[in-house]
């Protein structure tokens, strides 16, 4: 009886959780329509939201309501995470050495080359083909009006000097910077959802955000080709600190904390049970907020996301496939497989967006196509989640 009674109980939790989840989708289709829905009808509400931030030279780096809702959704993550598994999952070579050669040297080049083909050639007509930008000179460039700078122009206007460059480019800068940006925050949400080595996810997360420091600028100047693109170096380590370092350290004390005063079955049978569902909670409650602050621009462009959306999902969709098929030819279990095909398929869209308003100004092109990568993000890599469960038989047991 007690054998039945318990199968029932795990059955009844399993249905519960898989309620909840199994219809995440339509969740946050309504999140992303209510928090537009808010940005229309509570403008003044989404703006003052909007405005609590955390600036790096007078550039907002950090939304403080965003991160307060990316603490918690990171937190029952990093709670649960045995450093033990940290430790052995650093010493796994094939699955570290993947996700590196994705991020780093395959990524950033097949984002340039398909938003190029799609925004510089396929959409072109469609965006405009004599369609222009005004973005801010790159820093340290000061040059009269009617000098050329790279494929634009110097102008003047309103007695400042812009660059005048034509439209597709400025959404091409934009992908760009989506393209060398890894994601180092939701990735962790995604590993979860996808039942992976939540170890080998943290681990990733930590060797990137240093590999960023290097190379987030060496690529955006090389792709870029506008000279020299200054590395945000406060930005990124403010937005890493806040959106990873922040929840790290608190869930890793916490569980030391919680395991010493009540025990580890106590932790892990009644104080991870509460801390299911927000996860979930805080990533739906992100979404309303990111698109009542964002969703003005969507809506007042609706074609204009279609054209750069394009290319930016063919390029998650095939990162994704390629780093998944590389990780079964390497012989990598599920638990490894399914976080390195997510790390490289995410981008980190808050840098991103940062980085484009300091590099271009906040009413460019590139700026728009960063707003874009929000929009499609969260649904698309559901979507590659729901991939990852359905395929799980294809990889062996956890041994690399």
């Amino acid at each position: 009886m007690t054998l039945v009674e318990s199968a029932v109980g795990r059955r009844a939790k399993k249905d519960a959780m898989g309620v909840f989840e199994r219809y995440l989708t339509l969740w946050v289709a309504l999140c992303i329509i209510g928090g537009i829905l808010l940005g229309k009808t509570a403008p003044g509400v989404a703006l003052y939201l909007d405005g609590l931030t955390l600036d790096v030279g007078g550039a907002p780096i950090v939304s403080i309501p965003i991160a307060v809702c990316l603490f918690f959704m990171m937190y029952p993550i990093m709670v649960k995470i045995d450093f033990a598994e940290v430790v052995k999952a650093g010493k796994a070579a094939k699955p570290v050495s993947l996700t590196l050669f994705i991020n780093w040297a395959v990524k950033p080049f097949t984002m340039y080359a398909i938003a190029f083909l799609f925004l510089g050639v396929l959409f072109r007509g469609f965006i405009g083909a004599e369609a222009m930008d005004l973005v801010k000179l790159p820093f340290g460039v000061d040059l009269p009006a009617g000098a050329s700078y790279g494929a634009g122009t110097v102008v003047m206007v309103d007695g400042v000097k812009m660059l005048e460059i034509p439209l597709w480019r400025s959404y091409l800068a934009g992908c760009i910077l989506l393209g060398i940006a890894p994601c180092t925050a939701m990735v962790l949400v995604w590993g979860y959802l996808s039942r992976g080595n939540d170890g080998h996810t943290l681990v990733m997360v930590a060797i990137n955000s240093l590999t960023m420091l290097v190379l987030y600028g060496v690529l955006g100047g090389f792709l870029l080709g506008v000279g020299r693109l200054p590395v945000p170096w406060q930005a990124l380590l403010l937005s890493i600190g806040v959106y990873v370092a922040l929840p790290l350290v608190a869930g890793y004390f916490s569980r030391k904390w919680i395991i010493a005063a009540k025990g580890e079955a106590w932790f892990k049978n009644n104080f991870l049970h509460v801390l299911t569902p927000i996860t979930i909670s805080a990533l739906l409650l992100t979404l309303v907020l990111l698109f009542s602050f964002k969703g003005e621009v969507i809506t007042a462009n609706p074609l204009t996301i279609l054209w750069i959306a394009i290319p930016l999902t063919i390029q998650t969709l095939l990162i994704f496939g390629l780093a998944y098929w590389l990780a079964k030819v390497l012989g990598l279990s599920y638990e490894n497989a399914a976080p390195s095909a997510m790390i490289g398929a995410s981008n980190h869209f808050e840098v991103a967006i940062a980085t484009s308003v300091t590099l271009f100004g906040l009413s460019s092109g590139a700026a728009l196509a960063t707003v874009v990568g929000v929009l499609i993000e969260v649904p698309l890599m559901l979507f590659l989640v729901r991939i990852c469960l359905r395929t799980q038989g294809w990889f062996g047991a956890r041994n690399s």
